[in-house]
C-alpha cells in the first residue's frame, strides 16, 4: 500500500516488470539510484558518485530492508551451503540418513531372522521378507523405459548438432579411458594379491556354465542394437543359441572326417563349437541397447526439424519431467524398499564360511579393486579435468550409490541416479538425460574389472601360468565384454567365458567363482553407477561454455540455469 508522505520529484512509479516481484529491486542511471519496496509503496533516491554507486545503493538497501530481516534470515538459512545447527544437517540430508539406516535396518533384521531357528529358510519365506522391497524394485523399474527414452530424445533433440557431438565424443572417452583403467587396476592387484593357490581346494562349484561362442556374442551386439522390433525391445533381447550335437549322432555325420583333418577331432569327443548347429531365441530381458539407440536417433532427427518436430519434443521433454515428478515420490519409499531387499538377501546367503579361503580372498581382491577405482582414479580423473574437489559431489551421489547396492541394477537405479545429479548436483539436464543412459549401456567399470581379476584368478587356481600376451588379451576382451555386456541377460557371467575362451580355460570353470558372484554383482553394480555419475558431472563442466552460449543464441542473453527450468515440475513435488 503506497505511503501518504509526499513524493520525492525523481521519484519512478514502481516497477512492473519480472523484476519487481523481488522485494528491492534496484535501478541505477548515471549518477542517481532509485530503490523501491513493494511492502510499504515507498522510494528513496540516493544521488552519488559513479564510483560510490554501488555503496550507496547497498546503505539504501539496508534501511529500507529493516522491516524484512526475519524473512531474509530465514531464506539465507535455506539456501546456506553450511548447516548452522544439526537440526539444519539432520533436515538437509534426511534421505541419505534414512536409506543408510535401511540398509543396516536390513542387515540387523535379516541376520536375526536368519539365526532365529535351526532350520533353513525356504524360498517362499524368502520371498514373503522380500515382498516389499520386491514392490519398490518394481516401481523403478517401471521407470526405466519412459525415462531413458523421453530423456535421450528430449536432451538430444534441444541441443544443436554440433553441441551433440561433442558432448557425445566426450563422454564416449571418458568411458572407454575409465574401462581401460579398471581392467589395468584389476590385473595388476590379482597378479600382485596372487588369491589363486593353484589348485581349488576349498572352493565349491555352484551354478551350471552356458555354453557360449565368442563370434555369436560379438555379433549379437550389433543385433540387439537395431531392433527389428522396438515393441518386443522393451521386454525381450535376442540371443545366438549354439546347439550341443548328441555323440551317438556323429558316428554317421558326413563331417568325420573334415574334422579329424581340421582339428585334429578323436571320436567320442564333441567337435569344436564353430561346428555345431545354431539357431537363435528372445530372451525376456529388457533390450536397453536397442532403445537408447532409437532414442538417440530420434532426437537427432528432431534437432534437424526445427519448428517441425517441436511438438513431438515437447511431448518427450513433458513426458521426461513427469517421470522426475514420479521418481521424486518414489524415491521417499526407498529406504522401506531397500530395508526388506537386504534382509531377504541376508537370509537367502547359503553359507557366510564361502567368503573365507581362497574365494574370500579373490572376494576382498575385486572390492579392493572396486573401491580403489571408484573412490580414488575416479575422483582424481574429476579433479584434474574440473578442478574441483570431488567430496561433494560425491556425497550427493550416496542415495543413487545405496539405491544400486541394493537392486544390483544400473538400469534400475537411472531414476535415482538422475534425481541426485540434477537436484542435488545441479547438472545440466540436457547433459545428464544424454549421458547417463548412454552409460548405463557402455560403461561397465566394475564389470571389467572383475573379469579380469577372476580370469586370471580361476588360471591361477589351474595352475596356469599365464604370458604378457594372454594379460594383454585378457584386458582387451574383458573391455569389450563389459562394452557390451548390457545388451546380454546376466551380462557378467555370460561375458565371463568370452574372456576365459581366450586363454584356453574351460567355461566350466566359470563355476568356481559363482557362489560369491551374487554379492559382488552388487558392488559392481555401485561402481558402474558412480563411473557413469562422475562421467555426467565431468562431461557438464567441460561443455558448460558451450551450453552457455547455447542459451544466449537462443535468447539473446543468458538465461538462468537450465537445470532450475527442467526441474519446476520436480520441485514443486517435493516433500
Amino acid at each position: 500500500m503506497a505511503s501518504s508522505e509526499p513524493q520525492p520529484q525523481q521519484s519512478e512509479p514502481p516497477l512492473q516488470d519480472e523484476e519487481a516481484a523481488a522485494p528491492h529491486d534496484r535501478l541505477i542511471s548515471g549518477q542517481q539510484t532509485v530503490v523501491w519496496s513493494p511492502s510499504d509503496g515507498r522510494t528513496t533516491t540516493t544521488t552519488t558518485t559513479t564510483a560510490a554507486a554501488a555503496a550507496a545503493v547497498s546503505s539504501t538497501t539496508t534501511t529500507t530492508n529493516a522491516s524484512n530481516n526475519t524473512s531474509s534470515n530465514i531464506m539465507s538459512r535455506k539456501f546456506s551451503c553450511i548447516p548452522k545447527s544439526l537440526r539444519d544437517a539432520i533436515h538437509n540430508n534426511l534421505l541419505p540418513i534414512l536409506t543408510v539406516s535401511g540398509v543396516s535396518g536390513g542387515v540387523i533384521l535379516g541376520l536375526i531372522l536368519r539365526y532365529s531357528r535351526d532350520e533353513p529358510w525356504t524360498k517362499r519365506e524368502v520371498m514373503y521378507v522380500g515382498y516389499i522391497g520386491e514392490l519398490f524394485l518394481r516401481a523403478l523399474k517401471a521407470l526405466i523405459i519412459p525415462l531413458i527414452v523421453s530423456s535421450l530424445v528430449s536432451a538430444i533433440g534441444s541441443l544443436d548438432l554440433s553441441l551433440s557431438k561433442k558432448i557425445g565424443l566426450r563422454a564416449v572417452a571418458y568411458y572407454m579411458t575409465t574401462t581401460v583403467l579398471a581392467v589395468i587396476l584389476g590385473i595388476i592387484l590379482v597378479v600382485s594379491i596372487h588369491p589363486g593357490k593353484g589348485s581349488d581346494e576349498g572352493i565349491t562349484k555352484a551354478g551350471e556354465a552356458r555354453s557360449v561362442y565368442t563370434p555369436d556374442l560379438l555379433m549379437d551386439l550389433p543385433r540387439n542394437f537395431f531392433p527389428s522390433n522396438l515393441i518386443q525391445a522393451c521386454f525381450e533381447t535376442y540371443k545366438t543359441v549354439i546347439i550341443e550335437p548328441n555323440l551317438e549322432d556323429l558316428v554317421n555325420d558326413t563331417r568325420v572326417e573334415e574334422w579329424i583333418r581340421k582339428y585334429n577331432w578323436t571320436e567320442g569327443t564333441l567337435p569344436p563349437k564353430s561346428e555345431w548347429d545354431i539357431s537363435s531365441e528372445h530372451t525376456r530381458a529388457l533390450n536397453i541397447m536397442g532403445l537408447v539407440s532409437f532414442a538417440t536417433f530420434l532426437g537427432l532427427a528432431l534437432s534437424t526439424l526445427d519448428a517441425r518436430g517441436k511438438p513431438l519434443l515437447n511431448f518427450f521433454q513433458s513426458l521426461s519431467d513427469a517421470s522426475m515428478v514420479i521418481t521424486s515420490w518414489l524415491i521417499w519409499i526407498s529406504p522401506v524398499g531397500i530395508l526388506f531387499l537386504v534382509a531377504s538377501m541376508m537370509i537367502e546367503m547359503k553359507d557366510f564360511n564361502v567368503m573365507l579361503g581362497q574365494l574370500g580372498m579373490y572376494f576382498c581382491t575385486v572390492v579392493l579393486g572396486i573401491f580403489l577405482h571408484g573412490f580414488i582414479v575416479l575422483p582424481s580423473l574429476y579433479t584434474v579435468f574440473t578442478r574441483k574437489l570431488p567430496f561433494r559431489f560425491l556425497a550427493n551421489m550416496t542415495q543413487a550409490y545405496i539405491t544400486a547396492f541394493a537392486t544390483a541394477s544400473s538400469s534400475g537405479t537411472l531414476p535415482v541416479t538422475f534425481q541426485c545429479l540434477e537436484e542435488k548436483n545441479k547438472i545440466d539436464p540436457r547433459v545428464t538425460r544424454f549421458v547417463i543412459p548412454i552409460g548405463a549401456t557402455i560403461n561397465m567399470d566394475g564389470t571389467a574389472l572383475y573379469e579380469a581379476v577372476a580370469a586370471i584368478f580361476i588360471a591361477q587356481v589351474r595352475g596356469m601360468a599365464l604370458t604378457i600376451g594372454q594379460v594383454v588379451a585378457i584386458s582387451i576382451t574383458a573391455t569389450a565384454a563389459a562394452i557390451g555386456a548390457a545388451g546380454i541377460p546376466q551380462a557378467g557371467l555370460v561375458t565371463m567365458v568370452m574372456v576365459l575362451d581366450v586363454v584356453g580355460l574351460p567355461a566350466e570353470d566359470m563355476t568356481l567363482i559363482i557362489a560369491v558372484d551374487w554379492l559382488l554383482d552388487r558392488f559392481r553394480t555401485m561402481i558402474n553407477v558412480l563411473g557413469d555419475s562422475i562421467g555426467a558431472g565431468l562431461v557438464y563442466e567441460l561443455s558448460k561454455k558451450e551450453l552457455e552460449q547455447m542459451n544466449i543464441n537462443a535468447n539473446g542473453d543468458v538465461e538462468r540455469p537450465s537445470n532450475e527450468i527442467a526441474m519446476d515440475a520436480v520441485e514443486s513435488s517435493k516433500m
